[in-house]
């Protein structure tokens, strides 16, 4: 099982005061915790006191309504009462074994993102959120999980970052797993109050922030098709691999094959610049796959196999760019139908880059979690995931993307003033041969080769390609090694579609960057 976390850094404006008893009345608190902060975009301050806050304030911490997840959520300057800092959040697992491992993967990785980011934090608050399953009643989720609160307070506790306060947020209710028994809260949990009617919901309505959803819906806009279409989805992509697999793996037509799926994908982002997005996301992301034909997505799918067409795909990331690359990519991601599901660490890669570098952390955290789902040695999704989660500024990958680009319009620009300036035939002297039939004349004094010892790798290399000249062959971007060489290595083992999917610049896998 792998299992690929989620984190994020606030600004964390915002001070804790006023600690609570378990029933919520202000005054001195009956155990440590109870009481936070949120301070949503706009600057104005939110005190929460009561654990029904702080169950409340959990999807405007997120950005979304959380299903089967653990969150912690870090406090700093204890001394000051308190702020909110990073967040992370796992998935449940399915397997009790699971838990230790997951409860010191989790608190580990918050603890030691928030000191790169320049503090450790002083206390944390954990949640468990998750509906009951089939004949189970919420308590009975609480009783079940209570194992796992306690190895997520022991996990940050010997990390010296203890856990202030832990809920468990089940069938529209709370408890506090760090409640002393003494009768305070209920032995059924207590109700939540009804989605957007606290303080905290009302200050961030106002401030623009909104919460999108659960994460289920959320990553319902990325996951493949199970409809009918599905099948003539497949058959395309069956088709197209047939017909571009060999061509991305010989090295003398790769490059052709990237320009042509290069130019499908700006076909098909003028056409969704052309058709404004609907409001819902569901309609939205219905009228995208309606103006994406199966043969297009089949070709796309294909092509963004290669690291290098992939890369060049990534340059469109911000401006007017941004948007209509960002909605390919996302059809692209739901149509890697039946067979094709780890082609899809492609799209969903891009869909992560695109959405950070625009400002989405969301999205992006989610996409690039489930491109590592697909493939989890996609280098590229790897370490845009870590970059995300550690909380980098984007722009030191976006000015690398831009400097290939201009290098590679810079080029462009020399060939063709060169071949304008190039005279013609009618131009050319009487009796003057084309360049092309031009003699190779040695402008220099001839320098004496020496002879080669046998068995040398000179002298081997020219037994293999006798008084043949070969030309230096190109490296993907990420530093693959050359191309062409799995064209040599094609009877080796494994079919066409494992071989393109794992980088067409020659490694099994995408291991270099």
């Amino acid at each position: 099982m792998t299992n690929h976390s989620e984190a994020a850094g606030t600004s964390g404006n915002g001070d804790i005061s006023g600690q609570t008893g378990c029933g919520g009345s202000r005054g001195p608190s009956a155990y440590l915790g109870h009481s936070a902060v949120a301070v949503p975009p706009g600057g104005q301050q939110v005190t929460l006191r009561t654990p029904g806050e702080l169950a409340d304030a959990l999807p405007y911490l997120l950005g979304y309504r959380p299903e089967d997840s653990i969150v912690l959520v870090a406090l700093h300057d204890r001394d000051a009462g308190g702020r909110f800092g990073g967040r992370a959040r796992l998935g449940i697992p399915a397997q009790t074994d699971d838990w230790p491992s997951v409860a010191h993967q989790l608190a580990h990785g918050l603890v030691t993102g928030s000191e790169r980011r320049g503090a450790k934090p002083e206390s944390m608050v954990a949640f468990l959120c998750q509906d009951p399953a089939s004949g189970e009643s919420p308590r009975d989720v609480m009783e079940r999980l209570r194992p796992l609160a306690q190895l997520l307070r022991r996990a940050c506790g010997t990390l010296d970052v203890p856990v202030v306060e832990a809920l468990c947020v089940s069938g529209n209710r709370f408890w506090s797993y760090c409640c002393p028994g003494n009768g305070c809260c209920s032995p059924e949990g207590e109700a939540m109050g009804l989605p957007g009617t606290s303080v905290l919901a009302a200050a961030a309505t106002y401030a623009g922030l909104q919460v999108r959803g659960t994460l289920k819906e959320l990553r319902g806009r990325l996951m493949p098709w199970e409809t009918a279409a599905a099948l003539q989805q497949e058959e395309a992509l069956d088709a197209a691999q047939s017909a571009l697999v060999p061509r991305i793996l010989d090295a003398e037509s790769r490059a052709d094959v990237a320009e042509e799926t290069l130019a499908v994908a700006r076909r098909v982002m003028g056409r969704l610049t052309d058709t404004p997005t609907l409001s819902g996301t569901l309609d939205a992301d219905l009228r995208d796959d309606e103006l994406l034909e199966h043969d297009d997505a089949a070709t796309l799918i294909l092509g963004l196999q290669d690291r290098a067409t992939r890369d060049r795909a990534a340059e469109w990331m911000e401006g007017d760019e941004a948007g209509p690359a960002l909605r390919l990519w996302r059809a692209l991601a739901r149509r890697c139908v039946g067979p094709y599901g780890e082609h899809a660490a492609a799209p969903l890669t891009l869909v992560g880059w695109v959405a950070w570098s625009s400002g989405d952390e969301l999205e992006a955290r989610e996409a690039l979690a489930m491109a590592l789902s697909a493939d989890p040695d996609y280098l590229f999704a790897r370490l845009l995931h870590q970059a995300c989660n550690e909380g980098l500024d984007p722009e030191s990958i976006r000015r690398c993307l831009r400097a290939e680009r201009k290098g590679r319009d810079l080029t462009a620009d020399r060939t063709e003033t060169a071949a304008a300036t190039e005279p013609t035939p009618s131009e050319q002297p009487p009796g003057a041969k084309p360049p092309s039939d031009q003699p190779c004349v040695a402008t220099g004094p001839r320098r004496r080769r020496r002879p080669r010892p046998e068995g040398s790798p000179d002298a081997r290399a020219t037994r293999r390609s006798p008084g043949a000249a070969h030309p230096r062959r190109s490296r993907s971007t990420e530093g693959g090694s050359p191309v062409g060489r799995r064209q040599a290595r094609a009877a080796d083992g494994g079919n066409d579609r494992t071989r393109a999917r794992r980088g067409a610049g020659g490694q099994a896998t995408e291991g270099e960057t």
